[in-house]
């Protein structure tokens, strides 16, 4: 499953992990996006979704 939303474009991005010593190595973080079914620009379709969109209303969940 891609991780990219397809209403925001939120995607992963890259940052470092700080240990205590701070030596730092990278790591990535990663958007909580769902395959979900919903209505989008009046058509019902399978999107990949991340939770904010879903939170706020830019889409509407069909059941």
């Amino acid at each position: 499953m891609s991780n990219k939303c397809d209403v925001c474009g939120k995607k992963p991005e890259f940052g470092n992990n700080v240990s205590h010593s701070h030596k730092k190595t990278k790591r990535m973080f990663k958007p909580n996006v769902h395959k979900v079914k919903v209505e989008y620009m009046g058509k019902v379709r399978n999107l990949n979704i991340c939770t904010k969109c879903l939170k706020s209303g830019k889409v509407k969940k069909v059941i």
